[in-house]
């Protein structure tokens, strides 16, 4: 039967690893598998790709509906 011995290190310097058998496993062969930990997706992302997710949260107005909320808004402020 295959022994499986599993191994959770750091990777060292220089991009390498330091691993310890159990003793007895001196001159065999063995078999070194390295899993890399994912790393989560996003990060940067296109311009474009943010204007248009922006766009989408807001609804569009025009600069006349605008100059009407602000002036509407600064009247309040005499009240």
């Amino acid at each position: 039967m295959q022994s499986a011995i599993r191994i959770t290190t750091k990777v060292l310097a220089g991009n390498k690893l330091e691993i310890q058998l159990p003793p007895g496993s001196v001159g065999e062969e063995v078999e070194v598998f390295v899993i890399l930990p994912e790393k989560p997706q996003g990060g940067r992302r296109k311009v474009l790709e943010l204007l248009t997710e922006i766009r989408s949260r807001h609804v569009s107005r025009s600069i006349a509906d605008i100059d009407r909320e602000l002036l509407e808004e600064r009247n309040s402020w005499d009240n």
